[in-house]
Parts: C-alpha cells; sequence; structure tokens
C-alpha cells in the first residue's frame, strides 16, 4: 500500500498563509496543489496502476482557477475497470473526510458525452476539461469529442446558454453599478467570462467580431477580490458585503474600500461591455464555418468580397445598420460621415439609439473617440437639445449613455463626469454607484416631465444633482457650485443656472422636511416655500425629489414618504397661491372618544389598528409614549410618525407604523402586553435587551462609515415647540429609549417624525417644557437634553459608547 497523501485542507491553509499570493497565481497553486493531492489518492486506489482509468477535472478547476473555498468539480472516467467502485470510494471518501466540497462523478466515456448532450452544464464543464491523473487514452479522446459535439449541436445550446445568461442578469444585477456586487453570478462578472468562452469555441467568428482578450485584465480584477474575500471570510462566498470591502481593499493594497470597488466596476463595465456585444450578435451566427468580420461603418465590402451590410439614413450623419439574414440592427455613423464636424454628433447618435432600443455600433464609437471634438463653450442651443433628447427617451438613455461612456465620449462633453465615474455609495440606502444613480434618476424623471413647466431642467438637474459627490466638501454645497460652474459653460441662462443650482441645493429639502417635520405647523410651510421661490420650481423640485428617490432604492420611496411630499407640496403651493396658514389641532373625532368611553368603561387602554395606521388610547400618565414605543419594537413594528393629543386625562396616540419583520403582529396580543407594561407587570427593559441581545448576532454592516450621533435643537422650526432633531444608527427600542430620556429632562412630545436611510435614523421630535409650556430655551437646559439623549442612544446593548 502506499503512504497515503498529504492533507489538501493542510495545503490550502499553507496556501492561504502566504498572504502575497493572490489572484490567479493563487488560483494555480490551489489547482496545482488539488491536482497532485488527487492523483496521489488514485495512485494509492490503483495501488500504482491507474490503467483504464483517469480523473478528470472540470469548469473552474479545469481552467485552473479554483479560488479557496470553490468546489472541485472532477470526473472519473473509466473503460469499465470492475473494481471502478472501490477506486471511486477511495478517491471520494478522503476529500469529504477534508471537508472540500465536490461536485463528482463515475461514468463511462459514451456515459459522459451522453449526459452532455442533454446537460448544459455538463457540456459546458467538459469544455474546460484536463486530465488530472490517470490513464490519459481513457479521457484526452472523450474531452475532443466533447469539443466536437458542443460545435455541432451549438444551434441547440446556444439560444439556452443565451437565455440563462439573461436571467442570471436579471436576479442579480450589475457588477459595475451594485453596492454589494456578486463577483461571479452578476452582470460583468466571472460567470459571464466563462459563458463568452464557450461561445467562442462554437462560434469561429466570435473571436473576430469581439475583442476577448480584453477581458483578461478585468477578470484577474475579479479573480484577486474573489480569493480575498473566501480568505477573510473562511467560506465560499461570491457577494462583496460592505462589511468585507476594507479587508478585501487592504489586502489587495488597494488606498481604501472605495478604490477597490471603483476597480471592480470598470473590471464588471468591461466585462458587461464586451459579452453583452457577443450576444447580442447571436443572430448572425452560422455554426461550424469560419464567419466575415465585423466592418464597423458601413458602405463598403469587406476584403472577402462579401456584401456590405445595408445602411439606411435616419437623420444628417446617423445611419442604421443591419446585416444580412435578419442579423441586428445598429446606429452607426452614415457613411463619409466626418465627427470632426460636428460637436453635436455623439449626442445625436446616442439620442437614435436610445428612441429605437438599439446599440450604437462598436466601429462608429471607436471613430467619433478618435476625432470627435470638445463642446464649444459656451454650448450652442443644439448641443443642449441633443442631451435634453437623449434624456427625455428615459431609461433608453441609460445604455446609450453608458455606450459614450465606455468610448470616453460622455467625459468629453462633461469633464466633471469623471469625478462621479464608478464613484461607490458605500451605505445600504444607495444600490448604485454615483454615475448610475445620476443616470437612473435623469430616466426615473423622463416619466414626470408632464408635471412640470420646463422639462430640460428637470431632466439636467436630475443628471446632475449628485455630482457634488465627486468633489471635497459637503456634496450639496460642492455640488451647487460645480453646477454652477457647469450650467454657464453649457449656455444656460443666468435665470435658468440659477434653477439648477436651487435644484441642486434644494434636492433633498422636500423628504426631509416631509418626513421629519410637523407639516400642519406652519413654519414647516412658510420654511420650504422661502426655499423654492415660486410654483415652478416647487413641481421641478417635487418632480426631482421622486425621482432621485426612485433611482436610489426600494426603501427611498413608499407609499408612506409618497403621501406626505404629496401633501407637503400641496400645502406649499396653496400657500405659494396666497393660501392662510393657521395651525388648528385636529379635534379628536367621534370614534377616538369611542375609545376613551371604552377605556373608562372597561379600565385598561385600546390599542386599535387600520395598518399602517395605529391609535393608542389610555388615561394620561407620565412616560406613555415611551412605554408605547418599547411595545412596539418588542413587536417588530418601526414607528414612522407620532401624533400626542388629549382630554380629560386622556391620551390619544396616533401612530403611522410599519412591520420591521415583513409581517404584521397580533394587535391583540400588542395590546396585551401594553396593558400589562403600564400595570408593571410586563418586565419590558429585559425584554427589550434580550431582544437586541438575540438580533446582535444576526446584524451586519449596512455601512462603510459608523454612524456619528448628533442631537440638534432648532427652535426655528415650529411656532410652539423646539424641535430636538436625533441622528443616530438604527436599533432596536431606540425610539422607546429616546422618549424615556426626553420624558426624564421633564419635556412633553407633542409629535414625533422617524425617517430610516438604510443604517441611518434620523429622528424629529417636537417638545415643550412641561413646567413653562413653551421651548426650550435656556442654554444649560439645551445641553442637559443633548447630553441625556446621546446617553439614552449608547445605553444600547449592540452600539459601543461614542462621543458626540
Amino acid at each position: 500500500m502506499l503512504p497515503s497523501p498529504v492533507s489538501l485542507r493542510s495545503l490550502r491553509q499553507e496556501l492561504l498563509a502566504q498572504s502575497d499570493l493572490q489572484g490567479d497565481d493563487f488560483c494555480r497553486s490551489f489547482s496545482a496543489a488539488a491536482d497532485q493531492w488527487l492523483a496521489g489518492l488514485l495512485e494509492q486506489a490503483t495501488d500504482g496502476k491507474p490503467r483504464g482509468v483517469a480523473l478528470v477535472a472540470v469548469g473552474g478547476y479545469g481552467r485552473g482557477e479554483l479560488c479557496p473555498y470553490s468546489d472541485l468539480d472532477v470526473v472519473l472516467v473509466h473503460n469499465g475497470r470492475r473494481d471502478i467502485r472501490r477506486v471511486a470510494d477511495a478517491v471520494w471518501y478522503p476529500v469529504w473526510d477534508e471537508g472540500i466540497r465536490l461536485d463528482h462523478s463515475v461514468r463511462r466515456p459514451a456515459e459522459v458525452l451522453a449526459v452532455a448532450k442533454e446537460d448544459l452544464r455538463a457540456q459546458l464543464g467538459l469544455l474546460d476539461g484536463r486530465v488530472v491523473a490517470g490513464d490519459p487514452s481513457v479521457a484526452e479522446p472523450m474531452l475532443a469529442t466533447a469539443l466536437e459535439q458542443w460545435r455541432a449541436r451549438a444551434a441547440r445550446w446556444l439560444p439556452v446558454l443565451a437565455a440563462q445568461v439573461d436571467e442570471r442578469h436579471r436576479a442579480h444585477g450589475d457588477v459595475a453599478f451594485l453596492l454589494e456586487p456578486d463577483l461571479k453570478e452578476a452582470h460583468g462578472g466571472l460567470r459571464d467570462v466563462a459563458a463568452v468562452r464557450a461561445a467562442a469555441l462554437a462560434v469561429n467568428s466570435v473571436a473576430a467580431q469581439v475583442d476577448l482578450a480584453s477581458l483578461s485584465g478585468p477578470r484577474s480584477t475579479l479573480t484577486a477580490a474573489r480569493v480575498e474575500l473566501h480568505r477573510f471570510t473562511g467560506r465560499a462566498t461570491d457577494r462583496l458585503l460592505l462589511q468585507e470591502q476594507d479587508q478585501v481593499a487592504a489586502a489587495l493594497r488597494y488606498q481604501d474600500a472605495d478604490a477597490l470597488m471603483a476597480s471592480i466596476a470598470e473590471a464588471g463595465r468591461t466585462i458587461a461591455w464586451v459579452t453583452d456585444d457577443v450576444w447580442r450578435r447571436r443572430p448572425t451566427w452560422p455554426t461550424g464555418a469560419p464567419r466575415r468580420r465585423r466592418w464597423p461603418l458601413g458602405g463598403a465590402s469587406s476584403p472577402s468580397g462579401e456584401a456590405a451590410p445595408a445602411v439606411a439614413p435616419v437623420e444628417r450623419g446617423v445611419a442604421l445598420e443591419q446585416f444580412g439574414g435578419g442579423g441586428p440592427k445598429e446606429v452607426v455613423l452614415e457613411p463619409g460621415t466626418d465627427p470632426g464636424d460636428d460637436p453635436t454628433l455623439a449626442l445625436r447618435v446616442a439620442a437614435v439609439a436610445a428612441e429605437r432600443g438599439l446599440p450604437i455600433g462598436r466601429g462608429s464609437l471607436d471613430a467619433m473617440a478618435a476625432a470627435a471634438p470638445p463642446p464649444p463653450e459656451p454650448w450652442t442651443g443644439d448641443m443642449r437639445s441633443a442631451l435634453v433628447r437623449v434624456l427625455a427617451t428615459g431609461h433608453g438613455a441609460i445604455p446609450a449613455l453608458e455606450a459614450l461612456d465606455q468610448r470616453g465620449l460622455l467625459v468629453r462633453l462633461i469633464p466633471e463626469w469623471a469625478a462621479v465615474r464608478n464613484r461607490p455609495q458605500r451605505n445600504a440606502y444607495h444600490r448604485f454607484t454615483v454615475d448610475r444613480h445620476l443616470l437612473e434618476a435623469a430616466a426615473q424623471a423622463a416619466a414626470l416631465t408632464a408635471r412640470v413647466d420646463r422639462p430640460d431642467l428637470v431632466l439636467v438637474g436630475a443628471l446632475l444633482h449628485d455630482i457634488g459627490k465627486g468633489f471635497p466638501g459637503d456634496h450639496t454645497e460642492a455640488g451647487v457650485r460645480v453646477v454652477g460652474e457647469m450650467g454657464h459653460r453649457m449656455g444656460f441662462s443666468p435665470q435658468d443656472v440659477a434653477v439648477l443650482t436651487g435644484l441642486v441645493r434644494n434636492h433633498l429639502l422636500l423628504s426631509e422636511v416631509a418626513t421629519r417635520r410637523d407639516l400642519d405647523d406652519p413654519a414647516t410651510v412658510e420654511t420650504v416655500a422661502a426655499a423654492v421661490k415660486d410654483r415652478p420650481q416647487l413641481l421641478l423640485l417635487a418632480a426631482l425629489t421622486e425621482a432621485d428617490s426612485l433611482a436610489t432604492g426600494p426603501a427611498a420611496w413608499g407609499q408612506w414618504k409618497a403621501g406626505l411630499v404629496a401633501d407637503l407640496v400641496h400645502r406649499v403651493e396653496t400657500y405659494l397661491a396666497g393660501g392662510e396658514l393657521r395651525r388648528t389641532p385636529p379635534p379628536l373625532s367621534e370614534r377616538h372618544r369611542g375609545f376613551m368611553r371604552q377605556v373608562e368603561l372597561l379600565g385598561r387602554s385600546v390599542v386599535a389598528a387600520d395598518v399602517p395606521n395605529v391609535t393608542v388610547v389610555a388615561r394620561d400618565r407620565p412616560g406613555l409614549l415611551s412605554s408605547v414605543a418599547g411595545v412596539f419594537a418588542l413587536r417588530g413594528l418601526d414607528v414612522r410618525s407620532a401624533d400626542v393629543a388629549g382630554e380629560g386625562g386622556f391620551a390619544v396616540e396616533t401612530f403611522v407604523v410599519e412591520p420591521s419583520r415583513g409581517r404584521w403582529p397580533d394587535f391583540e396580543r400588542v395590546a396585551d402586553e401594553l396593558e400589562a407594561v403600564l400595570r408593571g407587570s410586563f418586565p419590558l427593559e429585559e425584554r427589550l435587551a434580550e431582544q437586541v441581545r438575540a438580533y446582535a448576532d444576526g446584524r451586519r454592516s449596512v455601512s462603510s462609515r459608523p454612524v456619528e450621533i448628533r442631537v440638534t435643537i432648532d427652535n426655528a422650526a415650529s411656532a410652539g415647540s423646539s424641535v430636538v432633531e436625533i441622528r443616530a444608527e438604527d436599533d432596536v427600542g431606540l425610539l422607546h429609549r429616546i422618549t424615556a430620556a426626553l420624558f426624564a429632562l421633564d419635556l412633553d412630545v407633542v409629535a414625533a417624525r422617524v425617517s430610516t436611510t438604510g443604517h441611518e435614523v434620523v429622528d424629529a421630535f417636537y417638545v415643550r417644557d412641561t413646567t413653562t409650556g413653551g421651548k426650550v430655551t435656556d442654554p444649560s437646559q439645551i445641553d442637559k437634553v443633548r447630553d441625556g439623549v446621546v446617553r439614552a442612544i449608547n445605553a444600547s446593548t449592540t452600539r459601543p459608547a461614542r462621543p458626540t
């Protein structure tokens, strides 16, 4: 019996301990180590006589791209050895004993090929197959036949593979633009490279039509990140989460995680750009014969004498091109057009592509990249019209402008774009990089232009509203300065530049005020009206607010927020038209009085739910709001707003809530627990602490940067109350602790608004001094309020205390 080979797991750990062994070098080294180890197993299993049996690596392992915790994909191929079951067990069991994930099969060559005929995954794996150990004469003819079989059956399999690629993109999004991309499965990921390699093996012309060599560098970039992700997490994972990005960046010697994610975004863009071009050409692929090379600008025959594609002019300098046989159409430069003669040409080409849902020909892009001039200063009216024309197409503008961006044309038109290109927004509230967010916001704004008097300003405003994120300092202040300069350079009138800078300055105003202030307070409406100045600018800002929120992510624009913003806009519009503002507390309804009678009759509190609205009526007592907030937190209810009223010794508290766990609780149980808390028979603090501890282990970072606790007291935001605004990391029971602290500080909460932006919560409390019934104005009392609230925030068992 031969000696047992060394443990593969120990070999892997030796390689992982070499921190400078990274990326492709690690994968090759680990693949070689696995080869050696498996060869030893097979040698031992066959007593050194492996005739008639071979171990074949397939898939990523076959390509030598074995990441630290990737599966071993292997096939044990044999020609009918009688002892094959014993041999297989002698190979597989040591792998399982090692805890290495194994995807395996044992088959004769004919069986392997028969499976591949019916199973695309098996067929693709064989394309990368190689003999690891054993008798090559058993496996190598099979691998050659597998390649021939792939080419012969390409007409069947390529449409299936293309459909799988599309479905994967829909499921996983884009490597280039997502906050936490899947490096393998997402659009522009490693699996896209493998899929295009397979297509190139089936269709000779793929390599001639696109630059497959350009994928090598981006693939290596993603592989390096994937190896370090496995190394750091100690498991097979492909999604690069926020909490791992700093460590991966440090391991790969990037300046910081932003630099890492920018590099990954660039790699993903390149892979997506090249591979998308491959798949859209599929209708032109005959199989099995050499293909003609792509001719970029149209209007000429190929060197082989084949007929040139059909070219149909659309407008000056722009045409549609279609290859014979029903091939795909492209937007191209009209034959004879000199890209250097017309600075509007690139935008007009993009507009035609966006309007018709067609790609721009790569040759035409290259020609414009080589010769297109920068825009004049200031821009002409035709230049501005061309930009607005592209943006007005909505989502069709995104791939068209992305095409210009791939060849540097967008930065040539808008130099400031370079500062936001591939720039990550590293918190879970945003789903896209800054540049993609701006394109998405402009696309959303295109659907809202009927609401405004100046569609051009809302489209350009949406495109530029966050451009300041690429410059030092506060992004809004930087954006106002940058857009002011850009507006003049783009030829807008001084009045229009003032509107654009106003949109940038106030692009967060409506969302923040609607969700953090009392809309019944006249001061709220007056503040917004002073900022927007007139109705046209109000409507522009309302459209930008909605577009920006929709482009940000699913948490940024829900029914609750949309309703509040619409209500605020209506109130401001009425005020600007001369309407009178008066604060009149809404009278208690007959329904409320019925609840009060019920409390008096039954001697217990009432919780009435008409979700998302919940009304609590109880005997008025100190700390009631804090008790209700604590019970709500315990039962998975997030409070979005609270209003407090009362009469005759009864308190009426009205809430808007959302379920934090995806489902509504049993409100009878909520009522019972609240009553028990009010009677002193329910250990609320203890139960909340248990829940905090239970959820602490499952919490993960949703921002690259810790939230700085900030507490401000604003005495100008309301006519009759001080507004205590609090920014902190979102946490279980936070509202309960804050309201308890405010009560302990002798403050009466008359209203509350809660806004959550991913990891951060912004609470606004309208408070009055219980002694004077007025605002909190004494400086020493303001300091006490600030210190008391900070202590309450830091009381969480999941958050270490931090200085303010």
